[in-house]
């Protein structure tokens, strides 16, 4: 801007003196004199501010216990695993089976299953004992079948198509079926369900009962013989002597029979001799 304002006036005062060269030769010369660049005010520096230090973490309260004790957890039953509604059942109707029937009992998803061998015919909805009268667990055997039987126990309460499992009041039986625990310790089945199982299952068939498919039954080991102290000694010919220091036996002989006394000839009487007279009896 300063310079281009310079020129302007070099090309003023050279138009001045084409046009007068005379005056332009006695004017006197005033010199450029270049403008100063304005002051311009120094810009401040960017201030940084201070860093902030981090702080602390806050530290965690005391936990505040409380000494009142919590309330027991329920345990919560599983669902089943089949789409079957209370009262409902699948039944394989044969002609005959290979193998004598043995029953499993689930009590946390109230299921009932029937086995031909390893071969499942049929499983059902159930309901088992309620709390304070639970079905227990384990292995048993049919000891009863009564085609209709009233409980002698909880108000002649009746039991069609009954299967005895224990002599205190378990069984097996057709019953009301509300979809959970309802029963005094028994195992209620749909009507027709425990009918078609009454006809094909036997006396002393196999009932296991389990918690949970997760926890599965041990089988109980049958008790060891115990030797028998003094075994019965054999009938045979020769009677058994204690054993020598070999481990033999030695045979004591039969005794013999004593000897029969052989009856005496009598006399005979000499000839020319009458024999004595016999004297009659009478």
């Amino acid at each position: 801007m300063i310079r281009f304002k310079s020129c302007i006036l070099l090309i003023a005062a050279a138009l001045m003196m084409f046009a007068n060269p005379a005056a332009a030769q006695n004017a006197p010369v005033t010199p450029v004199v270049p403008e100063q660049p304005a002051e311009t005010s120094p810009v401040p520096a960017p201030t940084i501010p201070p860093i902030a230090e981090p702080a602390p973490p806050p530290t965690a309260a005391a936990p505040i216990v409380d000494p009142t004790p919590a309330a027991p957890v329920k345990p919560v039953r599983k669902g089943p695993v089949d789409s079957l509604k209370p009262g409902q059942f699948v039944w394989e109707k044969r002609d005959s089976y290979e193998n004598p029937l043995r029953m499993v009992v689930v009590l946390d998803i109230q299921r009932l299953y029937v086995f031909d061998g390893d071969k499942l015919v049929g499983f059902s909805t159930m309901s088992s004992g309620k709390a304070g009268k639970e079905t227990p667990s384990g292995i048993f055997k049919i000891l009863q079948k009564k085609i209709y039987h009233e409980s002698n126990i909880y108000a002649n309460a009746p039991m069609p198509f009954m299967q005895r499992l224990t002599w205190d009041g378990i069984a097996i039986h057709a019953g009301h079926l509300p979809g959970y625990p309802a029963s005094h310790g028994c195992i209620r089945l749909p009507k027709r369900f425990a009918e078609a199982l009454y006809g094909v299952t036997q006396m002393d068939g196999e009932v296991v009962i389990l918690e949970s498919l997760s926890k599965p039954l041990a089988r109980p080991k049958p008790a060891p013989v115990e030797p028998i102290a003094n075994p019965p000694v054999p009938i045979t010919g020769q009677v058994p002597q204690p054993t020598t220091g070999q481990g033999e036996l030695q045979a004591q002989p039969q005794p013999q029979p004593e000897p029969q006394p052989q009856p005496q000839p009598q006399p005979q009487p000499s000839a020319g001799v009458p024999p004595s007279p016999t004297p009659n009896r009478r």
